[in-house]
């Protein structure tokens, strides 16, 4: 239909087998844009792309070769991209602190949410660029891009993709292409566990979010009836958890 936000859009999403991937994908599909997911999970991500309406394939963003092959099924399967959005990353525990994270947890973190965010956006941006595509992408960062939480890869991480962001946005705007990310707070699924219901007495609205609550978010980036002019930002969609140190006890 044309009345929909993204249609005639080709979206690559990454981590679409749960939690917020899954949410974005969902949404861009019912936007009318044509969507390859794409997991490590291929049982679960297949299961969701056929729910929905979407492709998929697999991928192990933690191996250096995969974002090139990642971009060149992209390429295959959709013929062109005009959206990016990078949600994978892997699971994590709390107890993997700045004294206790392995090189091993450290690579893969870091090979999933930064490296493979970079190759993968720069592929996509050098990709719009020359096919004269007004392109999209979304980068799925953290609030921990500026806070703490013990766990140092997935706090550098998320502080290093944000700054991919802003780097790609800037080489990218004069090309007609903006770059953007999303901070979310606790959105409980995927990569997060916590005791919700503790949790959620620290946050001001007073429940946790959910991925359609991202996913709302990233359709109003990605659409510019709503966001054309908007580069080089990161939206926080929260509730209200980083008006205060979610870390400890509220007072």
């Amino acid at each position: 239909m044309a009345d929909r936000l993204l249609a005639g859009d080709t979206a690559l999403v990454t981590g679409t087998a749960s939690g917020i991937g899954r949410g974005i994908a969902r949404a861009l599909v019912a936007e009318g844009a044509r969507v390859l997911g794409a997991d490590i999970d291929a049982e679960r991500g297949g299961a969701i792309a056929a729910e929905i309406g979407a492709e998929f394939v697999q991928t192990d963003l933690s191996h250096p070769e995969e974002p090139a092959r990642l971009f060149a099924a992209a390429l295959a399967v959709l013929g062109k991209v005009s959206v990016f959005v990078h949600c994978a990353a892997p699971r994590r525990r709390e107890e993997q602190t700045a004294l206790a994270v392995t090189e091993a947890q450290w690579d893969e973190m870091v090979n999933i949410n930064l490296r493979s965010g970079f190759l993968l956006g720069q592929a996509a941006g050098r990709h719009m660029r020359d096919a004269g595509i007004r392109g999209r992408m979304i980068f799925m960062t953290s609030l921990h891009a500026y806070t703490p939480r013990n766990l140092p890869h997935y706090s550098a991480s998320k502080a290093g993709q944000t700054m991919v962001m802003k780097e790609l946005a800037r080489a990218l705007g004069p090309h007609g292409i903006r770059v953007n990310a999303i901070a979310p707070g606790a959105i409980p699924g995927g990569g997060f566990a916590a005791d919700v219901a503790a949790l959620e007495k620290t946050i001001p609205m007073g429940r946790t979010g959910t991925p359609e609550d991202i996913a709302g978010m990233a359709v109003a980036l990605l659409c510019d009836r709503f966001s054309g002019y908007v580069t080089g930002t990161t939206v926080a969609v929260d509730g209200g958890i980083a008006l205060h140190n979610w870390i400890t006890p509220a007072g």
